[in-house]
């Protein structure tokens, strides 16, 4: 194999089948398929000669293959690291910095899939779907007027994170339901938060003055842990709480507490902290919580545009431009240093900064 030729390496399979169409016809990567299940010597020597890790979801990924510095000490050809969607938890950001390794997301590929499934979750929870559902399969002569429920229309969205799944949420729910948004984003200015069609406020004043509570967030150092009891103490007994973030945003234990006093009307949850969550969850035994295992970014057309995304990426990475969806534009100097010595040729200079 020729040294120049780029090696890419992922486990298992990708999101979608259009990868290996995409790049196995190429001549210009080296596309190398491992498996969990084969002994770690022998995928630790393709990860040695790796040039770029198409690394898995968190659902899927096996240790040791976290993209931590125990991997990247082991992998000293790595030069990037691009995750299957837009969340990146699964990586540790400083270590690849420290070790010049860039990394890539996919930020915006399946934004509709999760925006319609929060959606979904809010209205299934405020129609009583999910509990008129389990009882029409149990209960004789069901009583109708015992699932009254409440609409959408007008009402208050609370949106934590308003990147661009949150703002397509926005998007739905003001044009569907014509609701008022209020957003917590402490990275985003008020004049940007209201050009994404939303109120900036505090964290507080979000879960006291909202019907319903989306969050979208990724999961990092900062936000890990950040909604509990406190937030939840101060939401309105008739509001919802919905999450297709990701686990460990929002403390389980205090969100089980939260329910068990009345502190909301029910909640709607795609994200766990240990994904599969055990089958004796505390959450399940509520009627007013809808769970589903981190599905809302899963559609055959997220899927398709998440993967379509990452190769294309791929592509421009080795061909030496700047990827699209940069996560950590600080290495990049350093990166370049390492892809020239490997490659012969230096990458572009990053865009300056508008």
């Amino acid at each position: 194999m020729n040294a120049n030729i780029p090696v890419l390496v992922y486990f298992e399979r990708w999101l979608d089948s259009v990868a290996e169409t995409m790049l196995e016809p190429s001549s210009d990567v080296d596309l190398v398929r491992l498996e969990y299940a084969s002994p770690q010597a022998d995928n630790y020597a393709e990860m040695a000669r790796a040039h770029g890790y198409q690394i898995s979801p968190r659902t899927e990924i096996q240790e040791p293959w976290l993209g931590d510095a125990d991997l990247l000490a082991k992998c000293p050809n790595l030069l990037a690291i691009s995750s299957a969607g837009a969340g990146y938890d699964v990586v540790n950001v400083s270590d690849c910095t420290k070790a010049g390794v860039i990394l890539v997301n996919q930020s915006g590929t399946n934004k509709e899939g999760v925006a319609e499934h929060a959606m979904g979750l809010m209205l299934a929870l405020c129609k009583k779907i999910m509990s008129a559902d389990r009882d029409m399969r149990r209960v004789k002569n069901i009583q109708r007027f015992s699932y009254t429920g409440s609409e959408m229309l007008g009402k208050t969205l609370g949106i934590i994170g308003l990147g661009q799944i949150g703002t397509r949420t926005v998007e739905l729910c003001k044009h569907i339901f014509n609701m008022r948004v209020i957003a917590y984003d402490p990275y985003l200015t008020a004049e940007q938060i209201a050009e994404r069609g939303g109120e900036k406020v505090e964290m507080d004043e979000l879960f006291a003055k909202s019907d319903f509570i989306s969050v979208h967030c990724p999961r990092t150092d900062e936000s890990f842990g950040m909604i509990g009891k406190t937030q939840f103490d101060l939401m309105k007994p008739t509001a919802f709480f919905v999450t297709t973030a990701r686990g460990g945003v929002h403390k389980e234990d205090d969100l089980v507490q939260a329910l068990k006093d009345g502190k909301l009307a029910g909640a709607g949850i795609d994200v766990f902290l240990e994904e599969p969550p055990p089958l004796d969850h505390p959450l399940f035994e509520f009627d007013n919580v809808i769970a589903t295992p981190h599905m809302a970014g899963i559609t055959a057309e997220s899927l398709r545009a998440a993967t379509v995304a990452a190769v294309e990426q791929w592509l421009v990475i080795f061909s030496g431009g700047v990827p699209p969806r940069l996560i950590n534009p600080e290495v990049w100097s350093l990166y370049c240093e390492r892809f020239e010595k490997i490659f012969g040729r230096r990458p572009a200079a990053l865009p300056k900064a508008a």
